[in-house]
């Protein structure tokens, strides 16, 4: 597909003027901006063409397809380009009522709403003539109604996780423009591993030698195995388990141990307690696995308990993060970003969502700090300091709110905000000065105090660096401050990183 039709109205002030009226693709409009900064998710480019008469926008995408965006927080990919959008555009003058049928509902169905909506239209103004004129003048063919909608719905289908659009600058999605339902999260994340495991069960050879030897595709076949259940799993089982133990203590450790225990079978206690030995971290982890000589009845009730709290047979259960991390592990990027964005704004919007469970006036903030950390590792700075801002507004104690305002602030240097860094900084350093409880008496002396100084020392060379070499003097003063409090044993971790920096902003004063 390509923009020959685009030219065309560039080109061509009747054709324009046909486009605009009446079907409301109006190329004047993008020469204004939308009603709000926008921009995508992933960082891509977005150029606008046209706009119609609601303070809608269409914009044009790095790969060529379009983007409409309306004026109340809805956007959705409307053609895989400029041509194809604009055959649906002509070809269904109400598309807009459209967004709701796929070609699953049959062309009687599509036919009568289409003729419903455009006898509404002909009531006020003609369009036929209009249509067969603009169509022809443009070159775009004569399609039927039913084959527009599937187009339209195919690209409706597209949007995320590619086209997720943003405010630019609150960086809330918007939300999709037709609610057709999508696959969950979990299909696409575990389709490597459902394979596997397949042919795992079918005694391939090199898919046996090779699942076991990569840590992802191993952990992705372990979840497979969690969610379908099979008798004659146990050697695979026991296979997966001896290599997991390999990435010390995991999920996916823990995983394999419960599926093996769940068959009650004490021969396999051996094995268990041999993967438990592996270091200290998988000994704590499966600490409670039944000691040596143990009846099949305990081995089982030990499996059933954690299987019964920890996992279970359906994915809809587990939480966001597993599929998250393992889309991550597997470079689905994007699929990941719009997961932990869409669960951000949740928050955002209703921090209710929180509430622990088993005592509603407690928030569990950790979701947050998760989300940030998770975001952060997708590559997106961005959001992962929309959340941690959030997080660090809701901390309670002297030591939890010191965190926060550590890792914002680090996540501030690293996004370029050095302004807002240098402001979190000091209100870090308010609480310093008066925490108001006991929780951080003794910060001097541990790690903590010690990322304080340096994070200090890092945003001091970072401005330093960026030409601000006043507001470099002013952190390190900070820095050399908070360092002559340390304990002897924290600062010794930190005198040679304030030499350099000291040396540094001397270079550029």
């Amino acid at each position: 597909m390509t923009d020959h039709a685009l030219r065309l109205l560039r080109q061509d002030a009747r054709l324009a003027e046909l486009a605009t009226f009446p079907f409301n693709f109006d190329l004047a409009r993008a020469d204004h901006d939308h009603v709000e900064p926008v921009r995508l998710a992933s960082g891509g480019p977005l150029e606008a063409v046209a706009g119609d008469d609601t303070g809608g926008t269409y914009f044009v995408c790095a790969d060529g397809s379009v983007l409409y965006a309306d004026s109340e927080g809805s956007a959705g990919i409307i053609g895989s380009s400029v041509d194809e959008a604009l055959e649906i555009l002509i070809g269904l003058p109400g598309w807009h009522d459209y967004m709701d049928l796929s070609p699953e509902d049959g062309e009687k169905t599509i036919l009568g709403r289409i003729a419903e909506i455009e006898d509404e239209i002909r009531e006020d103004y003609s369009i036929d003539a209009e249509r067969a004129e603009l169509r022809a003048a443009l070159g775009l063919p004569e399609r039927s109604p039913v084959e527009l909608v599937g187009l339209l719905h195919a690209a409706l289908l597209r949007t995320e996780p590619d086209f997720l659009l943003l405010n630019g600058e609150e960086l809330c999605a918007y939300d999709l423009l037709d609610r057709h339902p999508r696959p969950p999260l979990w299909e696409p994340v575990l389709a490597q591993g459902r394979a596997d495991l397949a042919l795992l069960r079918a005694g391939d050879r090199a898919v046996w030698d090779a699942v076991p030897e990569d840590p992802v595709r191993r952990r992705l076949a372990l979840r497979a195995a969690q969610f379908d259940r099979a008798e004659g799993d146990h050697g695979l089982l026991r296979h997966l388990m001896r290599h997991e133990a390999s990435s010390s203590m995991t999920d996916e450790l823990r995983l394999a141990a419960v599926l093996v225990g769940l068959r009650g079978d004490v021969s396999d206690l051996p094995l268990l307690h041999e993967v438990r030995e592996t270091d200290y971290d998988t000994h704590c982890g499966l600490s409670e696995i039944p000691q040596p000589g143990a009846g099949a009845a305990e081995l089982l009730r030990w499996a059933q308990e954690l299987d019964d709290s920890l996992f279970g047979t359906d994915p809809a259960d587990e939480p966001l993060c597993t599929w998250t991390e393992l889309a991550l592990d597997q470079g689905m990027t994007e699929i990941a970003r719009v997961a932990l964005i869409r669960r951000l704004d949740e928050i955002v919007m209703d921090q209710g969502t929180l509430r622990r469970a088993g005592d509603p006036k407690r928030l569990e903030t950790s979701r947050l700090s998760s989300l940030a950390r998770e975001l952060e590792r997708a590559g997106d700075l961005l959001q992962a300091l929309r959340a941690q801002r959030l997080y660090a507004t809701l901390q309670d104690t002297a030591w939890d709110r010191v965190s926060a305002r550590l890792t914002q602030a680090r996540l501030e240097r690293d996004s370029g905000q050095l302004p807002y860094a240098a402001s979190t900084l000091r209100s870090l350093r308010d609480i310093l000065a008066d925490p108001g409880d006991d929780s951080f008496r003794h910060w001097r002396g541990v790690n903590l105090g010690r990322f304080i100084a340096e994070e200090h020392y890092a945003l001091t060379r970072a401005l330093a660096d960026a030409g601000l070499p006043a507001d470099a003097r002013t952190v390190l003063t900070a820095a050399d401050a908070i360092l002559g409090e340390l304990s002897e044993n924290a600062a010794n971790g930190v005198r040679e990183l304030a030499e350099q920096t000291a040396e540094r902003v001397r270079e550029v004063s």
